[in-house]
């Protein structure tokens, strides 16, 4: 070798034993690092094991403990359940002391309002993209869960460049359950039933405690308090670049979902988002083939445009937001699958046993076991990982740019703004939406004075402005404005037949709660302040010559109503409208403690107003007894979210199961029985009827049922003739949604459901905004509009037949003559214009309150809350004489 080669050599040797050092180092200085494989006593994925939350988050803090200051543990505060609910922070150790400088950097950056190019340069080269990635949301996917302990311990612990580089220059938020509760449910159900004939039997009841499945559906109002901690984290706190959601689907398709999305996806959005959603697809897909992982498809089956659940509404808050799906085992049991049997067809895939674009390498069938669902995500994760780490600066700069863009968007095109007038049918329901608002990070401003907006409106004082010109502004047009799903070839069949979208046709928030939104096509300067913090109203007392009274109209009227239960106060309600009364108004005595009456409104936030003088005709309320029909296979979601608006409102009330029904005589200790939206053959454990082409699996004899006899759950035959005895013997049976049919069929009421039996080519209407006129003179209706807007969701719509009793039956919310849809997708509006929505029939000494629409769905409808709430109160006496 000669001494030019040796001069030329010397530097790099020089480099790689500086380097060999410093990583010696930092392995001498890191110590032994416990592996999940010895924490846990099995591999992540093993057949038959499933790690259980309490030891989950016991080895994260052992490896925020032994990472040499690689790993943070966040504790963010109680589920709804009391378990503990983690953020996980994993990046380098240097990166940890300026995190909260880093994570102001990523913020301005989503941002950049009034910042300048050079300025945002300067601050994206100081800054380290963000990912953050949430596992196991649906706590029967357990992958997820199972897979990101093995995730975090290679990032702790390996060497490598790749590693390295990673934890240098990405700060990874790891949400290891977002369902902490449900892990811990499945997890024991499993193991309890693990060696039996009921092993790997789905979890008899809801995996939330209230809302089960349904939890990704929360993004939207983040009612529940995972959703809030999930929310604070993507929407308000940290802002990542990237957001990656892992689950599972299906068994009988695709090994494995990795992003895109397929067609359609949603305008407004910054044309990044799904450029990099594609960008790290591919990466996920191509890293997952470089390993030898088959079966993997990108780019098919779910939709851009699906529910605003959190993978969905990401994209607005330009997050590039992405969703994995795995192949399911039978939980941690494996399932054996001939390969004949990979049948399943979805968006952009025709046959998963044939190789085609998006799905180049099928798997070819055998044993499909847990730890093939944790390799395969654990690939995804890694890959984007390591693809954020090596184009940091490219995606540093585009979180500028999207924001910066959508700014502009927003500033020059139509609408400009909305305006939102304090002046509401509920106000608090307005104060409601400006809350949700503030929690998607969206900047809402208030006007103290009242302003002159552009469209010539006078908006009086504590009206509201929301300007299009901020980064989210796609977002505030789904959640304000009118929203119609889009008629292409990508929805519709060729022969004109819908494609069903993933869940809603639209997300229009305003228009589920009731408030009146006005779009300007200009924007405009006022004497406006930011709204900062949420709105909580005080209330206010004040007392009348002939006592208090308080706004029918308010949901929270309700509330107050249950809490002046709750201390013994006697209230009387409106039953016609009389001078500063209006019909289902809310009326005290003077004598009403003040103390109480000032405890109520400052918990309600309702202004409890002066009654001037008696009304003409008004009736005493009673606490009502309520009971609600709680199932099991899986639980109900509907039914679960009831339970939590009515705890939220005061309602009292009684989950009952199949035996207390069975027994009869509900009347005894029930004044009003609900049945949540539900199909009637789940009610009554009757065989669903089966699917075209797909046979009941009712019907194979030689395959076992894995759940256990105490939870085959349905009424039967027995329960059928109780609630029927209920509603004769003067008790009220409400029901929601798909149950109409249940009352309508078993009660034998003189009811049709008018688009029954039409194929989708002739109606169709997924989770659309309708109009409707309503009797608000009806106890049923009391404080609603004349008009408003109700949630249909492949809901029914009635006929009430004629009969010789027709006065019996009250008709109280009926689907407009013409222009039926305000939001959404209505496909043959013919088949239900004019028809009923809601309707009260009578049936011997009681009646059966039939609400097609979702009245309280996922807990955002507020618009429509007071439908169900005036059946859980004492009604008037009924005038009529003839029963």
């Amino acid at each position: 070798m000669n001494k030019i080669a040796r001069a030329l050599l010397l530097p790099v040797l020089l480099f790689t034993l500086v380097f060999t050092l410093a990583a010696v180092t930092v392995a001498q200085a890191q110590g032994p690092v416990t592996s999940p494989e010895q924490f846990f006593g099995f591999r992540m994925g093993a057949d038959r094991k499933i790690a259980r939350w309490d030891k989950l988050t016991e080895y994260y803090e052992l490896l925020e403990k032994q990472s040499a200051g690689k790993v943070k543990v966040v504790d963010m505060g109680p589920t709804e359940m009391g378990n503990r609910f983690l953020l996980v922070i994993v990046t380098s150790a240097a990166n940890h002391k300026t995190l909260e400088q880093l994570r102001q950097n990523t913020l301005k950056l989503s941002d950049p309002r009034g910042l300048t190019e050079a300025e945002a340069r300067k601050i994206a080269a100081a800054s380290k993209p963000m990912v953050c990635m949430t596992m196991s949301m649906h706590a029967t996917e357990i992958g997820g869960a199972q897979m990101a302990p093995e995730l975090v311990y290679d990032l702790v612990t390996r060497q490598d460049e790749e590693t390295r580089r990673i934890l240098d220059n990405v700060v990874f938020l790891l949400v290891p359950s977002f369902n902490p509760d449900g892990q811990i449910m499945v997890t024991d159900y499993y193991n309890e039933y693990l060696g039996t004939e009921y092993e790997a039997g789905s979890l008899p009841w809801l995996y939330h405690k209230y809302v089960g499945h349904d939890n990704n559906r929360d993004a939207l109002t983040m009612n529940m308090k995972e959703s809030q901690y999930v929310g604070r984290i993507l929407f308000t706190e940290w802002k990542p670049q990237a957001y990656f959601d892992f689950h599972h689907m299906g068994s009988y398709g695709a090994r494995m979902y990795f992003p895109p999305y397929a067609e359609p996806i949603r305008p407004f959005a910054d044309p990044l988002v799904w450029t990099e959603s594609a960008w790290y697809g591919g990466q996920m897909a191509n890293k997952a083939s470089e390993a030898g992982l088959s079966g993997v498809m990108n780019n098919g089956q779910y939709s851009g445009w699906g529910h605003f659940g959190f993978h969905w509404i990401t994209p607005f808050h330009n997050i590039a937001g992405m969703l994995s799906e795995a192949a399911s085992a039978r939980l941690a049991t494996p399932l054996y699958i001939d390969p004949s049997q990979l049948t399943g067809r979805s968006r952009n895939q025709q046959n998963p046993r044939e190789p085609q674009m998006n799905f180049p390498d099928p798997w070819p069938g055998g044993w499909w076991r847990l730890r093939d669902i944790v390799d395969r995500q654990k690939v995804g994760a890694w890959a984007l990982l390591d693809c954020m780490a090596r184009n940091a600066e490219t995606i540093l700069w585009d979180t500028y740019v999207k924001a910066r863009r959508q700014t502009e968007r927003g500033a020059k095109g139509k609408p400009a703004a909305y305006a939102i007038s304090a002046n509401q049918h509920d106000p608090l329901a307005l104060d409601k939406l400006v809350n949700a608002l503030l929690g998607q990070g969206i900047e809402v401003m208030r006007s103290a004075k009242g302003f002159a907006a552009s469209n010539g409106v006078l908006y009086p004082a504590g009206s509201y402005y929301v300007s299009l010109a901020q980064p989210k502004m796609g977002l505030i047009r789904y959640l304000l404005g009118e929203t119609h799903y889009p008629e292409n070839e990508w929805t519709r069949q060729q022969d004109g037949t819908p494609i069903r979208p993933y869940d809603m046709g639209q997300d229009v928030l305003a228009e589920f709660m009731g408030i009146k939104v006005d779009p300007l096509d200009e924007a405009f300067e006022a004497d406006f302040t930011k709204v900062a913090a949420p709105i909580r109203r005080p209330g206010t007392v004040e007392k009348g010559a002939a006592g208090y009274l308080i706004d029918g109209r308010l949901n929270d009227a309700f509330k107050a109503l249950n809490l002046l239960f709750d201390r013994g106060v006697t209230v009387r309600r409106a039953d016609a409208s009389d001078g500063a009364v209006r019909a289902g108004d809310f009326l005290l005595p003077a004598s009403a403690p003040s103390d109480v009456l000032a405890e109520v409104a400052r918990t309600t936030g309702v202004d409890i107003r002066p009654l001037r003088a008696e009304p003409g005709a008004a009736h005493e309320l009673k606490r009502l007894r309520i009971g609600m029909y709680q199932r099991y296979r899986g639980g109900n979601m509907d039914e679960g979210w009831t339970r939590w608006i009515f705890e939220q409102f005061g309602f009292q009330y009684k989950s009952v199961l199949d035996a207390e029904i069975k027994k009869g005589n509900l009347r005894a200790n029930y004044d009003v029985f609900i049945f949540a939206d539900d199909s009637t053959s789940v009610i009554t454990g009757e065989p669903a009827p089966p699917r075209p082409g797909s046979p009941s699996r009712a019907r194979f004899e030689s395959v076992p049922d894995t759940t256990p006899p105490e939870y085959r759950s349905g009424i039967g035959a027995d329960g059928v003739a109780a609630i029927k005895e209920f509603v004769r013997a003067g008790g009220t049976l409400v029901t929601l949604g798909g149950a109409t049919d249940f009352a309508i069929s078993k009660l034998g009421l003189p009811v049709r459901n008018v688009v029954q039996g039409l194929s989708t080519k002739e109606f169709f209407c997924p989770g659309s905004t309708l109009r409707v006129t309503i009797d608000n003179t009806h106890p049923l209706a009391y404080g609603m509009p004349a008009e408003g807007l109700v949630l249909f969701h492949y809901s029914p719509a009635f006929d009430v037949i004629a009969t010789d009793f027709n006065h019996r039956n009250d008709i109280v919310v009926r689907y407009a003559e013409r222009d039926v849809e305000r939001s959404g997708w209505l496909n043959g509006e013919k088949y239900i214009a004019g028809k009923t929505a809601m309707a009260s029939i009578g049936y011997g000494d009681g009646r059966v309150v039939l609400i097609g629409f979702r009245t309280q769905n996922r807990a955002q409808t507020l618009g429509t809350y007071k439908f169900l709430f005036n059946a859980l109160v004492t009604p008037p006496p009924i005038a009529r004489t003839d029963r």
